[in-house]
């Protein structure tokens, strides 16, 4: 895992979880739901816990509470959690293929680079451009590659 340098965070029992009703909870939840997903505001690089307890009237203690007993991680794991599945979507659909990695990380919402890599390496254990090579050998078939004006089937790439 060192490749990464990502390590696991101990769980911590912040005093503020329990303040939250779990009414207030599931109603939170639901309106996070809607906001960060239906919504697409993980796309926005700019949203953050802050600007997401603004517009639910409520303040970041009580979203980091949801967040983390709801959906059992913190907020920046959450939100990159649905970027990183759309830039999955993204990198094996032949319309985006012309694309290089960030161009399909700021569409995602990742503001460099390389926390697109680190987050899309955490949640898969492999990086983009590898996932994009496994899912092509399994099915070579969707892979087309452009070549001088014409299109041409890709050939089959070897993995593990």
């Amino acid at each position: 895992m060192a490749k990464y340098n990502i390590t696991e965070k101990k769980e911590k029992e912040a005093a503020y979880r329990s303040l939250v009703s779990p009414r207030l909870m599931d109603e939170l939840k639901e309106k996070i739901l809607n906001l960060i997903l239906i919504q697409k505001k993980y796309k926005d690089k700019d949203y953050s816990a802050k600007k997401l307890a603004e517009d639910l009237g409520t303040n970041t203690r009580y979203i980091s509470a949801v967040v983390n007993v709801r959906f059992h991680m913190n907020y920046t794991s959450f939100v990159n959690k649905f970027r990183i599945e759309e830039a999955m979507t993204l990198l094996v659909d032949k319309r985006y293929q012309d694309l290089n990695m960030e161009d399909i990380s700021n569409m995602v919402g990742f503001s460099n680079r390389q926390s697109f890599y680190a987050s899309f390496y955490k949640i898969n254990g492999l990086t983009p451009r590898e996932y994009k090579i496994r899912h092509f050998a399994k099915h070579p078939a969707q892979k087309e590659v452009k070549k001088r004006g014409r299109t041409a089937k890709a050939a089959e790439v070897a993995v593990d």
